[in-house]
C-alpha cells in the first residue's frame, strides 16, 4: 500500500463507551475508503461508509485467508481477530463446508425452540439480579456480572455441550485470547484453549450428546479433511464469538434505555410489543469494540474511487456504516420504532453471522424480561465513569452498575 500522508491509527479516540470516535463520522465524509495503522502498526484500508461495507462484506475477493501469510498486515498480538485465518487455496470450500455444518445447530427454527429455556435462564439470572439486591439495598448491581456475562455463558455452554462448570476456566482462556498488548500470554491463551475444545471433542466422541460439539464430532466422520485441529479451532472460536459479543450487546442496550428515562419508560410501557425493533436498534447502534471487522484481497479489487490491492488489509467498520445518514434516517439517534432497519451488525452475503438467530433471541428473552421485571432500573454511575476495556479486541465495559 502507498500512501503519503501519515495515517491515523486504531483505535480512535471516542467520548465514551455509547458514542464512537468523532474521527469515523469525517472520514465517512470525505474518505470513506482511507489508509490507517492497525493497532499493530500494520497498514490496511478503512471502510466507513454503508455502501461500500455492505458491498466488501459481500465480495467475493475478500477473505479472512491471506495470499501471502508470511506478509499479512496483522491487527495486534491478541489471538482471535488478528491477522489471516484459514487456507487461502482452500478458503471458500472450507466456509462452504464449515456453514453446511452449523446451520441446522443455528437455524432460526431451532433457536425459536431455544427460546423458552433461554427465557428461563434469563429469570435465573433476574433471580440473581434481586438477590444482591436484597443482601446490600444500598449498594449498587453489577449488571454486567449478574446478567449479561453469566446470560450468554449459560447459553453457548448448553448449545455447544461444554460443562457450564468449566466456565469461569473457559472465561479466563477467552478474556486472555482477546487481548492486545500481552506479550505472547494471548497465542499461549489460545494454544491451551484450542487443546481444552479438543478434549471436550474426543469426550463427545466416546459419548455424543445433542449439541454442536458431537455435532461437529459426527462431521468428521463423513469429512475425513476436517482434522481434529480444524474442529478444536472451530469450536474455540465459536464458544468465543458465542458470548462475547453478546455479553458487550446487552451492556450496550440497557445503557442505551437507561441514559434517557423517557425511553426506558416508553419501553417499560410495552415491552412485547416494542422488543423486537428495540433489539435491531441495539444491534444497529451498539458498538463496544473501535476497530471494525479485518478482512484482505484476494485480488485488486476497484471500489469507491480506490485501488485495493491484493493482500492488502481491510477494515470494514460496521459502526460507521450503521450510522451513515445517506442508509439511515438520524442514524445517530436511537429510534426503537425503525423500520426497515437494514443494519450490518452481522455482516452480509455469504459471511452473515451464523449466530445471528441465536444473538437475537438472546437479546429478546433479555430485553423482554428485564424491564417487566425491574420497570424502575436505572444507572448507578454516569456513562462516562464505566471503565471500558480499551485493551479487549472486542472492547465493552468492565462492570455496570444499577440500581432500582
Amino acid at each position: 500500500m502507498t500512501t503519503t500522508a501519515p495515517a491515523p491509527q486504531l483505535p480512535f479516540d471516542r467520548p465514551n463507551v455509547l458514542e464512537v470516535a468523532p474521527l469515523l463520522a469525517v472520514l465517512r465524509a470525505e474518505a470513506p475508503i482511507t489508509p490507517v495503522r492497525t493497532p499493530a502498526g500494520d497498514p490496511a484500508w478503512l471502510v466507513t461508509r454503508y455502501e461500500e461495507v455492505r458491498a466488501l462484506f459481500g465480495d467475493s475477493r475478500l477473505g479472512r485467508s491471506h495470499p501471502n501469510p508470511a506478509e499479512a498486515a496483522t491487527v495486534s498480538d491478541a489471538a482471535i481477530l488478528n491477522g489471516p485465518s484459514g487456507d487461502y487455496e482452500t478458503e471458500q470450500t472450507d466456509h462452504a463446508r464449515m456453514r453446511a455444518m452449523l446451520v441446522p445447530a443455528f437455524s432460526a427454527k431451532r433457536m425459536r425452540l431455544l427460546g423458552d429455556h433461554v427465557r428461563e435462564l434469563v429469570d435465573g439470572c433476574l433471580d440473581a439480579m434481586e438477590a444482591a439486591k436484597a443482601r446490600d439495598p444500598e449498594a449498587p448491581v453489577d449488571l454486567h456480572a449478574t446478567l449479561a456475562f453469566p446470560l450468554p455463558v449459560l447459553v453457548i455452554c448448553e448449545l455447544l455441550g461444554v460443562p457450564f462448570g468449566d466456565r469461569e476456566y473457559f472465561h479466563g482462556l477467552s478474556d486472555r485470547v482477546g487481548r492486545m498488548g500481552t506479550g505472547g500470554d494471548a497465542a499461549e491463551a489460545m494454544v491451551e484453549f484450542e487443546r481444552y475444545m479438543g478434549g471436550l471433542a474426543a469426550a463427545k466422541r466416546a459419548d455424543p450428546q445433542e449439541d454442536v460439539v458431537s455435532d461437529l464430532v459426527r462431521a468428521q466422520e463423513a469429512d475425513p479433511r476436517f482434522t481434529d485441529a480444524m474442529l478444536a479451532r472451530l469450536a474455540a472460536g465459536l464458544l468465543f464469538a458465542g458470548h462475547e459479543t453478546t455479553v458487550g450487546r446487552i451492556d450496550m442496550g440497557v445503557l442505551m434505555l437507561l441514559v434517557d428515562l423517557d425511553r426506558r419508560d416508553a419501553f417499560v410501557a410495552d415491552p412485547d410489543g416494542q422488543v423486537q425493533r428495540t433489539v435491531e436498534e441495539i444491534l444497529r447502534l451498539s458498538a463496544p469494540g473501535s476497530l471494525g471487522l479485518l478482512r484482505y484481497a484476494h485480488e485488486d479489487i476497484e471500489i469507491g474511487g480506490v485501488t485495493i490491492a491484493r493482500g492488502d488489509a481491510v477494515m470494514l467498520s460496521t459502526a460507521a456504516a450503521n450510522r451513515d445518514p445517506s442508509a439511515f434516517a438520524d442514524a445517530t439517534e436511537f429510534d426503537p420504532s425503525r423500520s426497515p432497519n437494514p443494519h450490518l451488525s452481522f455482516g452480509h452475503g455469504a459471511h452473515f453471522c451464523i449466530g445471528a438467530s441465536l444473538a437475537r433471541t438472546e437479546l429478546t428473552a433479555v430485553f423482554s424480561a428485564l424491564f417487566r421485571r425491574f420497570p424502575g432500573l436505572r444507572l448507578a454511575v454516569g456513562v462516562d465513569d464505566l471503565v471500558v476495556r480499551t485493551d479487549r479486541i472486542t472492547g465493552g465495559v468492565s462492570e455496570l452498575p444499577v440500581t432500582w
